[in-house]
């Protein structure tokens, strides 16, 4: 048995993959430590010939079937420490190399990080800090009494995969009415997650606070448009930490130009970031974070520490829980 590191930046996988799990790797499924590039790969295929197992992060190249059936010919697996395998995954699986993504790992604390802004949303904090900040007491005391709070609160949740049932399960304790568009959602999941399943148009026009979870691919791509942002409710509140593509940017400006009771709070953009001129920048109704939703700083080990379960659970030939098919590639993220 032999596992190398793969990925073009030496110092993401030292990050994610902590000394312990380093050490366990090493014993458990023979991992070489160094990291290789792929150019490394290409320049000197026979040192791989034996590999079996792909170990990587953010940073994962992608190679052609042939570059795999030629580099890495009794290659079984590849355990991906981060979330989407998008960009690389499919030439594996067309090779019948299994690929194992802890994309479940990375939604953790972007659930935690959309519950606690579902939370706040509902008692105007976007709104009324900004009032606060600029001196403007009274004005924020006044625009405080349009929320409502979070008892009985409907909120919207777009998009029902991985992220979003978190963000569900996570909002639960705190009596709020959930709507979700999910059009792969069906009724029985449905109600084991006590959500109410709806079209678009009423998650927008229904819901105080909204949050976006959908799938990154071509077919959400434009999706959440101003005919959509024109319904929102009175002072409510859209989130997005799913893309930014998935969003007509110059629509959502122009409603929340023309709409400066609404709040925007984006993690995430498209382009991220905005361009130097994007009118994102100047809108006061406008809160932007530097994509900070996902796996920062010791999270990131959690990561690891998935594939590196999903590795014992496959090799002991146990059932994988996060193992991505060919047949997932065409809704995931």
């Amino acid at each position: 048995m032999k596992s190398v590191f793969i990925c073009e930046n030496s110092e993401t996988v030292k990050n994610v993959y902590s000394e312990n799990i380093v050490s366990l790797l090493e014993k458990t499924a023979g991992l070489d430590k160094n990291i290789y590039s792929k150019r490394d790969i290409i320049d000197s295929p026979y040192k791989f010939k034996d590999t079996e197992y792909i170990f990587s992060t953010w940073g994962m190249p992608k190679f052609s079937k042939e570059e795999i059936s030629e580099c890495f010919p009794l290659l079984k697996c590849v355990f991906y420490a981060a979330g989407t395998v998008q960009a690389f995954a499919r030439p594996f699986l067309e090779n019948n190399v299994k690929v194992f993504s802890a994309w479940a790992a990375n939604a953790v604390p972007v659930a935690e990080y959309t519950s606690a802004q579902i939370i706040l949303a509902n008692k105007g904090f976007f709104k009324v800090i900004g009032e606060t900040s600029s001196g403007n007491y009274e004005q924020a005391r006044k625009e405080f009494f349009y929320y409502r709070g979070n008892y009985g609160a409907k909120v919207g949740i777009i998009g029902a995969g991985m992220i979003g049932k978190l963000v569900i399960k996570f909002l639960k304790s705190h009596k709020l009415n959930i709507s979700v568009f999910d059009p792969f959602l069906d009724d029985s999941e449905a109600d084991s997650l006590k959500v109410k399943k709806c079209g678009l148009e009423e998650i927008f026009s229904d819901c105080r606070v909204i949050s976006n979870h959908l799938a990154d691919n071509e077919n959400t791509k434009g999706m959440l448009d101003g005919k959509l942002f024109s319904k929102m409710l009175p002072y409510s509140v859209f989130i997005n930490t799913g893309r930014g593509a998935q969003v007509v940017e110059s629509d959502l400006i122009n409603t929340l130009e023309a709409r400066p009771d609404l709040t925007a709070v984006l993690d995430v953009t498209y382009p991220e970031p905005p361009v130097s001129a994007s009118r994102l920048y100047s809108l006061e109704n406008c809160i932007l974070t530097p994509h900070i939703a996902g796996s920062s700083g010791d999270e990131v080990h959690r990561m690891a520490e998935y594939m590196a379960e999903e590795f014992s659970i496959y090799i002991n030939g146990g059932k994988n829980r996060y193992e991505v098919t060919l047949k997932m590639l065409e809704t995931m993220a």
